[in-house]
């Protein structure tokens, strides 16, 4: 696979927690995913409906890789792209409800060493400009590559900024950068990698078990393979298929069904005044939208009828997997789709199979 910028879109137009038991994989709803699969052309599709108390419907069909024999099931680790985004910001509110850190901050008082040698407005940029992608900073790197290590994100704010630049804070952009850098604030809050501390500070508490980069061992199909948009596989599914370490807290977690929807639940309950990792008050401000783009802190806003009102939504992919996300706080529940293709048929899967699970 080329090592090209992570590609990550929002669609905002269109794991269960203790208590119950996943469901396992239904005959119907795995026929009806089936036929998703092969009306879109991914080489597999999962998908699952959860509820507060957790999964109540879930189903996976297809292959770990194009022209193996190795099904894909339920419990198999999906690549969720951009979705981490929204589990970065969480990280951050962590902070937040610890007084040690403020929506307001800026960079400059933040990461003072990474304002040095970059454009004087990358100082003035805040957290909460950051998480809305209304920083200013471009999408991605020219070459992600330069910066391939994860202890080099302090240096991602002056290679995107450079002396000269021009950037336009508080207009919509979305930025990869923008959240890699978040990612960055937290380690220099407390000297260790964001690895480490979406780890400790999110993934545990809420009993989340994920990974960081590819699925799987490197040259195996114990978990789903990569496909690029035409449904080709690479050569390897090793770290040449995904993008550098540095982009981490934008884009390189992976995990199952059943926990990506821990992680859901728990925003549905913030955003519902219930018991939640967070304060409820913060959970008002990650799914606050920005007004003019719709967009909160790594969460799309829309408003659906058959939602209620108002729901949550992302999308993510690195240009080989795809996973999407609709919650509905009003009505309690949500649904998630995950196929291991990126482009248009990963994205038209995974929308169709999140259809099918909300009607």
């Amino acid at each position: 696979m080329q090592r090209r910028p992570f590609l990550c879109s929002l669609a905002c137009t269109l794991a269960a927690m203790p208590g119950r038991a996943a469901a396992p994989g239904e005959p119907s709803l795995t026929k009806k995913l089936d036929a998703l699969r092969g009306e879109h052309q991914v080489p597999a599709l999962a998908a699952a409906r959860f509820d507060l108390k957790g999964i109540t419907s879930q189903a996976a069909t297809g292959f770990r890789k194009a022209g193996g024999t190795r099904p894909v099931t339920t419990s198999d680790l999906w690549h969720i792209g951009s979705m981490t985004k929204a589990m970065t910001a969480t990280l951050l509110a962590t902070y937040v409800q610890e007084g040690r850190l403020q929506w307001a901050d800026t960079m400059g008082k933040l990461i003072p060493d990474s304002c040095q040698n970059a454009a004087p407005a990358a100082a003035g940029i805040t957290v909460l400009q950051l998480l809305q992608h209304r920083s200013g900073l471009p999408a991605n790197l020219p070459d992600w590559w330069t910066l391939p290590r994860a202890d080099q994100r302090g240096h991602l704010l002056r290679a995107a900024a450079p002396p000269g630049t021009t950037l336009k804070s508080g207009a919509f952009l979305y930025s990869n950068i923008g959240y890699a850098i978040a990612g960055h604030l937290a380690e220099k809050l407390d000297h260790q990698l964001w690895e480490t501390l979406i780890e400790k500070r999110l993934f545990r508490p809420l009993r989340i078990n994920a990974g960081q980069g590819p699925a799987g061992r490197e040259g195996t199909d114990d978990q789903p393979w990569p496909h690029d948009a035409g449904g080709h596989p690479p050569e390897t599914n090793g770290p040449a298929s995904d993008n550098p370490p540095s982009l981490g807290p934008a884009g390189r977690v992976h995990l199952s069904l059943e926990n990506y929807a821990r992680f859901a639940i728990d925003h549905l309950k913030g955003a519902t005044g219930g018991k939640a990792l967070l304060a409820p008050p913060l959970y008002q401000i990650l799914h606050q939208p920005d007004p003019l783009s719709h967009y909160a802190c790594g969460w799309g806003i829309a408003e659906r009828p058959w939602a209620g009102g108002r729901c949550l939504t992302h999308n993510g992919s690195n240009e080989a997997n795809y996973f999407a996300a609709w919650l509905a706080p009003e009505k309690g529940f949500g649904v998630i789709a995950a196929t291991n293709q990126g482009g248009p048929h990963g994205a038209a899967a995974c929308a169709a199979a999140c259809a099918l699970l909300i009607g």
